[in-house]
């Protein structure tokens, strides 16, 4: 699109916003920047934009009527707020930066989402693509946001991970492969019903056509009733059963294949990252590298040496014969269950943050089954005793704050014992984003 002298309003002032205002700079649009913050509450990067000419109109003060002829939102801004719908109103586009990527993309898409393993699945996809020489920009929910590098691009492949967030702003976002993991309960705080919740994710699809491809879980339920309204191809993945077209699992093999042939296997044990929960994100990697162009048995040998991505179940260290393990990306109670799953030792489990709407009964049933001590800390401390309680499980500590919940777990564990963080709640009540609460994870296990 030809921004040039168009007049920008860009919706929310963290990193997405910044990129994307520098973005537009670049391309000669008129940027105004709004925020709920107050001027000190800024960024230095996104108070620095005024210098460059950016308008800040900050504090949710809205004028009287639109002065702009584009909105582009932030994905953690809520599309309800008054100014999208002040905008809407006046016949003004209101897009994501997810969205502004895409228009200005030169190469083809492969899109991945779904409620658990994205990141693994987006940052494996890339990893077997680039291992056979393909040239490979990774971006969109996992590291700098893609408005920030996409222009530049004359690559193969952008590969990119995609919120719900992200995908419940786009318009026209098409995407040549688009993979949708799994769907449980999961930002209900924000999307308000898990039906909405899907329909955000299942948005990865709109404008596909026949030439695409869509890979989907066929262990799901929700993908499976899906399905059927897709407009592309489709490719299944499967721990459970076999599939007629796509990948797998059965008796310690993984299997390639196509309509109903196999085309190549490899026994999963060589999968470098572990846990049942990987053998599927390493399929629907697979598909998507496959689609792509590469070769199966160039594929299987990616998966031997892929070594994960961090605070996804990343092995910190062993100290005095515990085993220290940082799932801090683990935000809600599906991906902490993965996680409890994924070790046969003794579990002493790490659990807390702010509670994104989700049940967590059933996760502290499961607590009660795999782990022999529970550390509760954060805002969700209350929320979380109740359901241990709920649930009969009376092995848990409470926590002051996040320091002392890794002080009583390094106490309480033993030789042989796993150390466990996979919260299963954000980390925004203490912390900016996962990464940060994971490092201090770290930072703490590690000292003497």
């Amino acid at each position: 699109m030809d921004y040039q002298g168009k007049k920008v309003l860009v919706v929310g002032a963290g990193l997405s916003g910044v990129d994307a205002c520098r973005f537009l700079l670049k391309q000669g649009a008129g940027v105004i920047l709004t925020d709920s913050k107050s001027r000190e509450r800024l960024s230095p990067e996104a108070l620095s934009l005024e210098k460059q000419g950016v308008e800040l109109r900050l504090g949710n003060i809205l004028p009287e009527q639109v002065d702009w002829e584009q909105v582009v939102a932030s994905p953690g801004v809520p599309l309800g707020l008054p100014v999208f719908t002040m905008s809407r109103n006046a016949g003004v586009e209101v897009i994501g930066e997810i969205e502004l990527a895409w228009r200005t993309a030169s190469r083809p898409f492969i899109g991945i989402t779904g409620t658990n393993g994205k990141t693994t699945t987006t940052a494996l996809t890339a990893y077997l693509l680039q291992q056979q020489n393909y040239d490979v920009l990774l971006g969109g929910n996992i590291g700098q946001p893609l408005v920030s590098t996409i222009g530049d691009f004359r690559g193969d492949y952008v590969v990119a991970e995609l919120s719900s967030f992200q995908l419940e702003s786009c318009r026209d976002f098409h995407p040549h492969i688009a993979a949708f993991l799994n769907l449980s309960p999961d930002h209900l705080d924000r999307h308000g019903s898990l039906e909405n919740y899907a329909a955000a994710k299942a948005k990865i699809f709109a404008r596909q056509t026949k030439e695409d491809f869509a890979i989907l879980n066929w262990d799901d339920p929700y993908l499976r009733e899906l399905a059927p309204s897709l407009p592309g191809t489709i490719r299944w993945f499967s721990l459970q059963e076999p599939v007629e077209n796509g990948m797998y699992f059965r008796e310690g093999q993984v299997f390639f294949v196509r309509d109903g042939q196999i085309v190549y296997d490899f026994s999963a044990a060589d999968i470098y990252i572990k846990g049942r929960h990987n053998i599927a994100n390493a399929m629907a990697a697979s598909i998507a590298a496959w689609e792509a162009g590469a070769a199966p048995e160039n594929i299987a040998q990616g998966l031997r040496t892929f070594p994960g991505v961090p605070h996804r179940l990343e092995f910190v260290c062993q100290r005095d014969g515990v085993s220290y393990v940082n799932d801090s990306k683990g935000t809600n109670p599906d991906s902490t269950t993965q996680a409890l799953l994924a070790y046969e030792q003794p579990i002493v489990i790490l659990l807390g943050g702010r509670n994104k709407g989700c049940d967590m009964l059933p996760l502290l049933q499961l607590v009660k089954e795999r782990a022999r001590l529970a550390i509760l800390f954060g805002e969700a401390t209350a929320e979380l005793k109740r359901a241990a309680d709920t649930a009969g499980f009376s092995a848990y500590q409470i926590a002051d704050d996040f320091t002392h919940a890794v002080s009583l777990a390094r106490s309480a564990a033993k030789a042989g014992d796993v150390v466990l963080l996979s919260p299963a709640c954000t980390s925004w009540d203490a912390f900016p984003n996962f990464e940060v609460r994971g490092d201090l994870f770290k930072k703490l296990v590690r000292e003497e």
